[in-house]
This record gives C-alpha cells, sequence and structure tokens, in this order.
C-alpha cells in the first residue's frame, strides 16, 4: 500500500491523487444552547444565529450552508452546491435540496413563534423545476409565511440559482405547540 499525499482543491477539500476526496466538519453541541428554546421568541433566536451570536444548528455545518438572513415571516438561507451534495447521477441531491427548503419554510414559521410556542414540519411538499450542479452557483433559499393559526402554520419556500432562475420550490404546514424549556 503507497501512501497517497492529498492537495487541496478550489473549494478546500483534501484530495488524493486517486480522485478521492475528504471533508472535516465542526458544529457546536446543540445541547448548551437547548436551554434558550421557549425562553426568547423565534425572531430573536434566529437573529441572534444569523449574527453568529449563537452558534449555528448542526445541519447548518453539515450542508456547509453559507449565510442566513431573517426577518419576521421571512428567513432566507444560502448555500453553494459542492461536490459532496452530489447524487450518483452527478447533480445536487433531492435531500439537499429538500433540506434547504424545510429549514427555510419551517425558520420563517419560527420567525413568528412568541417565546413558550415550538414547532414541527408536519409536511413538505417539494417540486424540482431544473437540477443544481456545482455550476449553479451560490443558492438562495427563502421561506415565507402563508398563514399562521394557532396550531398550525404555513409557509412557502422558493429556491433560486445564481442567475435567479426558479430551481425548486416547497410548500409546507407546520404543527405549533407548548415548548417546555430545557432545564
Amino acid at each position: 500500500m503507497t501512501q497517497t499525499q492529498n492537495a487541496t482543491d478550489d473549494l478546500g477539500a483534501a484530495t488524493a491523487e486517486d480522485g478521492v476526496r475528504a471533508r472535516t466538519f465542526t458544529w457546536t453541541d446543540p445541547a448548551r444552547h437547548a436551554h434558550l428554546l421557549g425562553r426568547s421568541d423565534g425572531l430573536e433566536l434566529l437573529r441572534r444565529i444569523a449574527a453568529g451570536e449563537l452558534p449555528p444548528p448542526p445541519v447548518m455545518e453539515l450542508l456547509d450552508m453559507s449565510g442566513m438572513e431573517v426577518e419576521q415571516g421571512r428567513v432566507t438561507f444560502y448555500l453553494r452546491p459542492q461536490e459532496f451534495h452530489y447524487n450518483p447521477l452527478g447533480t445536487v441531491h433531492g435531500g439537499v435540496l429538500s433540506t434547504l427548503l424545510d429549514s427555510a419554510a419551517a425558520c420563517a414559521v419560527h420567525s413568528t413563534l412568541p417565546s413558550g410556542l415550538g414547532y414541527t414540519t408536519q409536511d413538505l411538499n417539494v417540486k424540482f423545476l431544473r437540477p443544481v450542479t456545482v455550476a449553479s452557483g451560490r443558492l438562495r433559499c427563502e421561506g415565507t409565511v402563508i398563514q399562521r393559526g394557532r396550531r398550525t402554520a404555513y409557509a412557502q419556500a422558493r429556491m433560486t440559482d445564481a442567475e435567479g432562475r426558479l430551481v425548486a420550490h416547497a410548500t409546507s404546514s407546520c404543527l405549533l405547540f407548548e415548548a417546555t424549556p430545557a432545564a
């Protein structure tokens, strides 16, 4: 067995002579900040994450999401497609795109919640409109609340590529419930 020397490609991923790539990422234990859930309103919590005052959730690190904008009823995430997002067909896996759409729609709902109210996604209906690859450039995924009631909320998310073309769209319903702050 010979040892291959790793180099770094243009995107910062380690590469080997045989084409094998490696990726390492870190995240903060989400339990360290779980006590904040239910103690502040959703808009404040999301704004603190966007401002870097609180660490992002691990899924943002896992997918390498590269930004977040927050306002009442609207949340936008950004992601630059990478090879590690690819499926066997050479396009970004639909699950990655669905996760981004779900995050934007659900966090838009979260931005409207008062202290003590939590949520979970009940359903997500996704429509893929064009393939996404590294060449698509930075994706912008904006979630907006359509309607919020006492027990459910409805939201949508639109994902566009670097040229502003719609690549995917989703609608979501979220179940709202009384949040119990972690001890």
